[in-house]
């Protein structure tokens, strides 16, 4: 496994880990290649958007954390 791969597979776990009322993947392009970085909502309280989607893993984490803003302020936790 190169370099690049081995710290895409890292940043998946720790998301998954990290956010765990989402599913987190990766799209697949049409050409089989890895694509962007997608989380789909299975817990009202992490979020608020169903589907978040960014162009890499440190882009999602800061969305996801939104997200969790989101939902707490929704629930006036905030």
């Amino acid at each position: 496994m190169n370099t690049q791969a081995a710290k895409n597979d890292r940043d998946l776990a720790r998301l998954r880990r990290d956010f765990t009322g989402h599913r987190i993947w990766r799209s697949v392009r049409s050409d089989g290649r890895l694509g962007d970085w997608v989380a789909s909502l299975h817990d009202p309280n992490a979020g608020v958007d169903p589907t978040v989607i960014c162009s890499d893993a440190a882009a999602l984490r800061d969305a996801l954390r939104k997200e969790a803003e989101r939902a707490a302020a929704r629930k006036g936790l905030r």
